[in-house]
């Protein structure tokens, strides 16, 4: 019994795209305006800005920074406008949102710069099981974006793939 093994998935030619590739690589700090806040309800125009000047801003030079707040409470829109002008003067890169929603949204972000045109009328494989900010809307940006230039659609894994979109052949 020497008859070779032949492996058909890898001559299938199907590329595999793993949504859980396209996590952001960057590592993100919180800033909660929480700790601005008189008594976590308000802010105190006079407490606010003491807190602007004596922060040490320089703690977050050149950081990722998630801009939000964990309590509901009023702010105006100029405290979040005076934070963000101290951490554009430290080379911050500030993005709105808790550390949880600037993860996705940098994941989607990604997502949708993916180069299409290497896949474009190839075999594609959607892999399943991957951790990913709102699975059902990214499966649904990629197909999106994935329908109107490859071949075959797929989900899942080569042993047990769902067939998902396949283009029809051009009559001629």
């Amino acid at each position: 019994m020497s008859e070779e093994i032949i492996n058909k998935v890898a001559k299938a030619n199907i590329i595999q795209i793993d949504l859980g590739d396209y996590h952001t690589k960057i590592s993100i700090q919180e800033f909660d305006i929480k700790q601005t806040l008189w008594q976590e309800l308000v802010i105190k125009e006079d407490l606010f800005r003491e807190f602007i000047t004596s922060f040490d801003w320089n703690s977050l030079t050149q950081k990722h920074i998630a801009l939000y707040c964990s309590v509901d409470a009023i702010i105006p829109a100029w405290a979040f406008m005076l934070i963000t002008t101290e951490l554009k003067k430290v080379n911050a890169e500030i993005y709105f949102g808790d550390k949880k929603e600037v993860e996705s949204q940098l994941f989607f972000t990604n997502l949708k710069a993916i180069n299409i045109a290497e896949l474009e009328d190839q075999r594609v494989m959607v892999k399943g099981c991957s951790t990913i900010p709102n699975p059902n809307r990214a499966f649904v940006e990629l197909t999106s974006l994935l329908v109107p230039k490859v071949k075959l659609l797929m989900f899942g894994e080569p042993c047990s793939a769902v067939p998902v979109f396949k283009r029809k052949k051009e009559s001629k």
